[in-house]
């Protein structure tokens, strides 16, 4: 398959064109790669890991905030959803030790007021204007329903 054709196929079939990519480099067939948006794919790629990974962030984030403004009101379910996305943390830097550059207090306030919209289209309640929280608190306190 001649370069003009798979970039076509970029455009019309995705997983195919992947698919296809994928058997060119298998073959040593080079010359035949879409290299143009191979590349784009690959760094979105890394984009994509790092996307999970401020997403379970900014998850936590929502959760301690109704957890810490809500008291009367936190839950179990609440609880879970705050361990469930630091396990998954976990789990992206087990396989992707660089993205752990993404877990910085200025990371945390990037991610900060996504995740006190959504507090507050749930609640109703304000938040404070910047991050009430260090990156160690987001991944390590503990939140028990005792407390």
């Amino acid at each position: 398959m001649e370069e003009v054709k798979t970039k076509q196929l970029y455009e019309r079939d995705y997983s195919q064109w992947a698919e296809t990519m994928a058997d060119l480099l298998a073959s040593g067939k080079f010359a035949e790669l879409d290299i143009e948006n191979l590349v784009e794919e690959v760094r979105d790629l890394s984009k994509r890991e790092r996307d999970r990974l401020l997403s379970s962030l900014r998850l936590i984030v929502h959760h301690l905030l109704k957890w810490d403004y809500q008291p009367q009101r936190r839950s179990r379910s609440w609880q879970v959803t705050i361990q469930r996305e630091r396990n998954n943390i976990s789990f992206y830097l087990k396989d992707s030790p660089s993205l752990r550059r993404y877990l910085t207090d200025g990371w945390l306030g990037e991610i900060y007021g996504n995740a006190k919209l959504e507090a507050f289209k749930e609640t109703g309640l304000d938040f404070p204007a910047a991050c009430p929280y260090d990156i160690g608190e987001v991944l390590n306190r503990v939140v028990s329903l005792t407390d």
